[in-house]
């Protein structure tokens, strides 16, 4: 998408008004040698239209099949890369490192010599042009002296013949320009044409006003043709109450998360915000009304504060330390500073320390409706059970969906949902669940004998 858009931005300045100055030269040009010998007009008429038109629609053709071949090349070198620089310490560890090493440099290599081929077309491109620009001038100067015009005429026709090549000649790059601008402008309209995951109203209903009520009733989602990624499920969230969402994984968790906040769009069923059809609301209401700390949160190459504040740009030190406080993160923040700085994707943080900064944002935020998507996923045993219960903790009295595969805790929220192939199987406080036999009970006992 970036390399498209920019390559649209040069259809102005490298193809639109390089042609136009050199249609523009060449007119000027031409009448000039009509008024003195009209003969040497039609000679640099056919010099112009060869270099300034042949040429660039040969250039043109070039560029789309060497793009056909460079496109891929450079597409495998990237991915050699992205696999050296964020796979180094496997590579490292298991020996591969020389074997993956080898295969980058090649694929460099393969890219380089594919564009030492495509410069070589585009200097053959020049250098024609340079060609025809000098055997142009000289067929002027040879009608012209022909025709026994004189010298300060003769040179007039030369000089007029010789500058009106000068904004033609780089009309060769242009067309070679234009060929990948060309194939962004086709990529970017498939991509503005793709029917949207998510349909918008043509005249969104105002946003509700929290304290907010969602009502989810019957509600199908499906994606593709597969089987149905929740298949009737209905539940309601009452301002202050706390619902959890457990159940193995393909169950359909996170596709009610994504439901709720107009990710996906539902087959049938509906949700409802006090009493308003989510798809009769604007999608970025709905993602302010509910959202929160999602499954694989992402940490930018910018300062602990700037991160944090991406979840409240106008926030103030008070409230922002009092989301650190509220995540556990003060001490953190007390022995790094504010302006430490982040590494991208979180390769500087922590497991715990990444989901905790994640919290810190979205209580930042502070929706209406927190949505939470597994956050103690992928950590040890310790900091997940320490992050839960504070996550527990702080959660008290908001309105909050869980969605997590650790019951430790669970006693604490007003209702857990127990979710298999996408249909609700249980459903009760934690103590109802586990005094009866069903899916609930079994992994509670499992959680139980792993931590003796």
């Amino acid at each position: 998408m970036v390399d498209d858009t920019e390559a649209v931005q040069d259809l102005l300045v490298r193809c639109l008004l390089p042609a136009t100055a050199a249609a523009l030269a060449g007119l000027a040009a031409v009448v000039v040698g009509l008024t003195i010998l009209p003969v040497t007009a039609l000679v640099l008429v056919a010099g112009l239209v060869l270099a300034g038109v042949a040429l660039p629609a040969g250039t043109a053709a070039a560029a789309r099949r060497w793009a056909a071949r460079i496109a891929p090349a450079r597409a495998a070198l990237a991915g050699r890369v992205a696999d050296l620089v964020h796979g180094s310490a496997d590579l490292a560890a298991y020996g591969a490192d020389e074997e993956a090493l080898a295969k980058a440099l090649a694929a460099d290599e393969s890219l380089a010599a594919l564009e030492r081929r495509q410069a070589l077309v585009h200097a053959a491109a020049l250098a024609g042009g340079t060609l025809v620009q000098g055997l142009t001038v000289a067929a002027v100067v040879l009608l012209a002296q022909g025709a026994g015009a004189g010298s300060v005429a003769t040179a007039v026709l030369a000089l007029t013949a010789l500058v009106a090549f000068e904004p033609v000649l780089p009309l060769a790059a242009a067309g070679e320009r234009l060929a990948g601008i060309t194939a962004a402008l086709r990529r970017l309209r498939e991509v503005r044409s793709a029917t949207p995951a998510v349909a918008e109203p043509a005249r969104p209903a105002p946003r509700p006003e929290a304290p907010l009520t969602v009502e989810i009733d019957d509600l199908v989602v499906r994606h593709g043709s597969a089987r149905a990624a929740l298949d009737g499920v209905s539940l309601t969230l009452t301002p202050g109450r706390r619902v959890a969402i457990v159940g193995p994984s393909g169950a359909g968790k996170s596709t009610l998360l994504a439901a709720l906040m107009r990710l996906v769009e539902p087959e049938s069923g509906s949700i409802r915000v006090n009493g308003v059809d989510v798809r009769d609301l604007d999608g970025d209401d709905v993602r302010t009304l509910m959202t929160g700390l999602t499954q694989d949160p992402y940490i930018f190459r910018a300062s602990l504060k700037d991160n944090l504040r991406l979840a409240g740009p106008e926030a103030g030190e008070e409230e922002l330390e009092r989301a650190v406080r509220e995540a556990r993160l003060d001490g953190w923040v007390e022995r790094t500073g504010w302006d430490a700085e982040l590494g991208e994707d979180g390769r500087t943080v922590s497991g715990g320390q990444l989901q905790r900064l994640a919290l810190a944002r979205a209580l930042l935020y502070d929706p209406p409706v927190l949505l939470l998507d597994e956050p103690a996923e992928a950590l040890d045993e310790e900091t997940a059970d320490r992050l839960m219960g504070d996550l527990l903790d702080v959660t008290r009295d908001r309105t909050t969906l869980l969605v997590t595969h650790r019951l430790k805790g669970l006693e604490s929220v007003d209702e857990v949902v127990v979710l298999e192939e996408g249909r609700v199987i249980q459903r009760g406080r934690h103590d109802e669940l586990v005094s009866v036999p069903g899916y609930y009970r079994d992994l509670w006992e499992s959680e139980v004998l792993t931590r003796r």
